[in-house]
């Protein structure tokens, strides 16, 4: 695939995009984790205290391809992208280098299914559901994001400013997203179209199958920039799914480490590393406009 960087943004409008990804992150870091987990202190969380999926390396997953904005280069080993970065600063809290991390590819359907995990945590988009939660754990959340709608330049829906406007609308999401799910709100006349990945609906919006694909905004950017010729960006939402759109990393249901991995993103949260990976690899200086519900 062809690697476009995504411009940058002024930091006033990084720290904006900041100020949702980081709301719920606790003030003291000895305080971090996921409630339903119960509270850790980093002290307790490093190397050899930690219960791994193999001793001495902490393995972490994600899918393949691996795209930009999250990674670079297709390369997860790499620490670029926004959550190639995120995975070694987790690893760096919980006291693993960059030679102690083993990554392994992981589908993104097949992550979310109940089941033993061959991984200690997983990086791929997740977001966050009550669904999701029953059969896996999240960690806290890295990141928020609001839902955006691509269409190619010339067709018919490219001026939308509504989501009603998108009613008779052939729209395409990846299976198993909460882009998919958003699609509800869109009122339409006939069933989305269902994809394996991103890519692949975008590849159907080039080929004029759909008239419009949902994805995550930073994923929407990258797919306008750097995947498909003629497309627009048209607009962005709120997904009614839960508070917000929320990407936690992912464990075995009830893994021991989920308090750990909690409290290593809290605490990048808390001092500021979330927010610096955020505008070095997810800022964008296009203004998305906000489409209303009718």
């Amino acid at each position: 695939m062809r690697l476009t960087p995504l411009p940058m943004v002024a930091a006033a409008a990084a720290a904006a995009t900041l100020a949702l990804a980081t709301a719920c992150a606790p003030a003291d870091e000895s305080d971090s984790s996921d409630d339903s987990a119960g509270a850790v202190s980093l002290d307790q969380c490093q190397g050899d205290d930690l219960d791994l999926h193999e001793a001495g390396t902490l393995t972490i997953a994600t899918d393949t391809p691996a795209y930009e904005p999250w990674f670079t280069d297709d390369d997860p080993t790499n620490g670029k992208g926004y959550e190639g970065a995120v995975a070694r600063a987790v690893a760096q809290k919980l006291g693993f280098g960059p030679d102690e991390i083993t990554w392994i590819t992981q589908g993104f359907n097949e992550a979310v299914k109940p089941g033993d995990k061959a991984f200690d945590f997983d990086v791929n988009q997740f977001s966050i559901t009550k669904e999701r939660e029953k059969v896996v754990d999240f960690s806290s959340p890295y990141y928020k994001a609001q839902q955006g709608v691509i269409t190619l330049e010339d067709s018919e829906y490219a001026d939308v400013t509504s989501l009603a406007d998108l009613k008779d609308a052939k729209v395409g999401a990846q299976v198993g997203t909460t882009s998919l799910e958003a699609t509800e709100q869109l009122g339409l006349s006939s069933d989305p179209l269902v994809y394996d990945d991103t890519s692949k609906a975008a590849q159907a919006l080039q080929n004029g199958q759909v008239d419009a694909i949902i994805a995550d905004v930073p994923t929407a950017f990258y797919l306008v920039s750097a995947e498909l010729d003629g497309a627009t960006l048209v607009g962005q939402f709120e997904p009614r799914t839960g508070e917000s759109e929320e990407f936690g990393l992912l464990l075995d249901k009830d893994s021991p480490l989920t308090p750990c991995v909690s409290a290593a993103v809290d605490a990048l949260a808390d001092d500021g590393t979330l927010e610096k990976l955020q505008t070095q690899w997810l800022s964008t200086e296009v203004d998305v406009p906000e489409l209303s519900q009718s």
